[in-house]
Order: structure tokens, then sequence, then C-alpha cells
């Protein structure tokens, strides 16, 4: 079977200009993602994967190479179309949740909604329905400090899912969570992609990533050094 790809970027460079100084934050990366595939981006900081997750998302451009999104390239895509795309097609997962603090779990997932032009009706109905595929269909009505850390995560990927866009991205997202809570929002990434067909592209320096991505990047310095297929282990098992 023919693998369709979401993620396609080809010689991606991206250099920033620091006074007198360039700055090579990636230096000709090439990488295809798999639709409905759980990919991670490890290295350590300063490699360039929040680079690579802005340019890929349409956050940045980059100086040369292509970015490539459902077979479609963006590089010509200007700032309202970048928009555009982030709003219908990309949901975002942050190390800090930076969930509204006085608007319940529920009214937290209905703003994305609203912004995007849903319906009362149809708020209603997604808002309970993914933050209940997430496991909080008991917290609907709580608000973020009546939460965990890991269930605030969780409410944070309800938020991004909410639109059923087409790839998640997500940029550290176990940084301030334990062990346990971490293992947690990883299998759930991991589900999300089994059960939704979402594609999940995570920057992480967490190595428990390795027991649930399906492929892995390893960045340095800019480039893409060599990857790993931990998910063809894991169906195995």
């Amino acid at each position: 079977m023919e693998m369709t790809v979401a993620i396609r970027v080809k010689n991606l460079t991206r250099t920033y200009r620091v006074q007198a100084r360039e700055i090579h934050a990636l230096q000709g990366v090439d990488a295809e993602i798999p639709k409905g595939s759980f990919v991670a981006l490890r290295g350590r900081s300063g490699s360039g994967k929040t680079t690579l997750l802005n340019c890929i998302s349409g956050l940045d451009q980059p100086t040369s190479g292509e970015v490539w999104l459902n077979g479609q390239t963006i590089n010509h895509y200007g700032e309202r179309q970048r928009v555009e795309l982030r709003r219908k097609n990309i949901g975002f997962v942050f190390q800090s949740q930076a969930l509204l603090p006085l608007y319940s779990a529920r009214e937290n997932v209905d703003l994305m909604l609203r912004l995007a032009g849903w319906s009362y009706q149809q708020r209603r109905v997604r808002t309970e329905e993914i933050l209940s595929q997430v496991g909080l269909q008991q917290w609907l009505d709580h608000r973020p400090f009546e939460m965990s850390g890991g269930q605030q995560q969780r409410v944070s990927i309800a938020r991004a899912l909410a639109t059923k866009p087409d790839i998640l991205i997500a940029d550290e997202p176990t940084a301030e969570l334990d062990v346990a809570t971490g293992r947690q929002i990883l299998h759930l990434f991991r589900q999300i992609t089994r059960e939704l067909g979402t594609t999940v592209l995570v920057a992480t320096h967490d190595p428990l990533v390795d027991d649930f991505a399906d492929v892995i990047y390893y960045l340095q310095d800019g480039r893409i050094i060599h990857n790993s297929f931990p998910g063809a282990v894991l169906e195995k098992m």
C-alpha cells in the first residue's frame, strides 16, 4: 500500500542574522512524515527542532527549500493564507498550556470553535465529544486551577483538536509534567493517530517518546543526523 505523505520538507534552510552574525538554524533538512503517524523530533536546545516546527506550520518562513502539507506547497502563501492554514488545518500544543484561567475546560475549547465560525449547536456537540475523547468528560465545567497539570494538558490537546485539524504540532508538551503524567500524554498522542488519523509531530527532549513514536528524527546543529523507527517494533508487540 502506498504511503500518503502529510508533511514533506525538502532541503530546508533557515538563517537568522543577529547584527553581523549569521545563525544557521536549519541546514538542508529533508523529511517525509506519513499521514496518521506519530513523529518526534529529538535533539538538544538549539538543534533546530522548534525552528523546523515553525517553518512547517507557517509561523516562520524558511530561507530556502520547500514545505509541503498534504501534497501542496505553502512556500508561496501570504500571511492571510498562513493564518487560515493554522486555523483550519493545524492544531498546536505548547509546553505551558496557555489556557484561559477563568474559562472552564468546555469554554476553552469552545472559544477555538467560535473563532473558526462554528455554530452554537455544532460547538456544543463537538466540545463534549473531543473532551470525552481525551478522558475529561467529568471535567467539562472545571477551570484550569481545579485540574492537575496532566488534565490541563489534555484540555490543551482537546482545544488543538477541536476543529478537526489534519496535523497536530506539539512543542515540548511533557516538559512540565512528571514521568507518569508525561507517559499518559504521549500515549494519548499515539491513540490520537490511531483513532482519529491525525498526524502528530512533537519536538521534545523527553526520552519517554521513544516508547510511543512511530518515527524519531534526531537533529543536531540544524541537520537531521539520523532517524529511528520504534513504532515498527511497537506494532509487533
